[in-house]
């Protein structure tokens, strides 16, 4: 979720699905010689991230897997976990990124855009001012079902421009979705595997892009797939 204004600012809700079996590092400065300053949440297996930001250039990048057509053997694909590092920096794929599929929500002074790889095509979608929501195909897609259900409840919650705390009505409503069935696909706190996954909501990011700067805030979930009161 994200809630991009007219003067640059932008302020995200993130959830992170994943199999609970691959090992992950909480908000942090994993990389303090490749990327100084960066701080993210840090794959350990591949050594990438699935959100960083780059506070001093006020710029922040999260991925979702998007399912791709991407012909190639697995001992020959990247991990895309390096792309978000690189965006952070200011960095795009040069060539066609050889991952599977993606979809890279970067924001930054320049402005707010989806990056999206389907394993032939990269495509950019820019995020006009509002609220948005993205997960494993386009933009604020209406055949996406949580989108459909959520999206305009989020808009309708729309956190005042001048609000220091911005997020209680957002986490309010992650908290009713949480009330889905996990394996729902309206979900948004999910349980994946009755789908044919083994990935399951393991945390959420807050984070907030202003003038001054960035700030984030990570919760992990104790049981994975499952929101407790105490984590909202």
């Amino acid at each position: 979720m994200i809630d991009f204004t007219d003067t640059g600012e932008a302020r995200l809700l993130a959830v992170r699905d994943e199999d609970p079996l691959r090992e992950w590092d909480a908000l942090g400065e994993w990389w303090p010689d490749a990327h100084p300053g960066v701080i993210g949440i840090r794959d350990r297996r591949a050594g990438g991230a699935w959100l960083a930001a780059n506070p001093a250039e006020r710029r922040i990048a999260v991925l979702l897997n998007r399912a791709d057509l991407l012909d190639a053997p697995e001992d020959e694909v990247h991990s895309r976990g390096g792309l978000v590092l690189e965006a952070v920096e200011g960095r795009r794929p040069i060539d066609l990124p050889h991952t599977h599929g993606f979809n890279l929500l970067q924001v930054s002074p320049e402005g707010a855009e989806v990056l999206s790889w389907n394993g032939v095509e990269l495509r950019t979608t820019p995020v006009t001012p509002g609220v948005h929501m993205i997960a494993h195909d386009d933009l604020d897609d209406p055949a996406t079902a949580r989108i459909a259900e959520w999206l305009p409840r989020f808009r309708a919650e729309r956190p005042r421009a001048d609000a220091e705390q911005w997020w209680p009505a957002w986490l309010e409503l992650l908290a009713q979705s949480a009330e889905l069935p996990a394996e729902d696909d309206r979900a948004i706190i999910r349980d994946n595997r009755s789908h044919g996954y083994p990935t399951l909501s393991l945390l959420y990011c807050l984070a907030a892009v202003t003038a001054d700067g960035i700030r984030l805030h990570d919760v992990a979930l104790a049981q994975p797939g499952h929101l407790s009161p105490n984590e909202r």
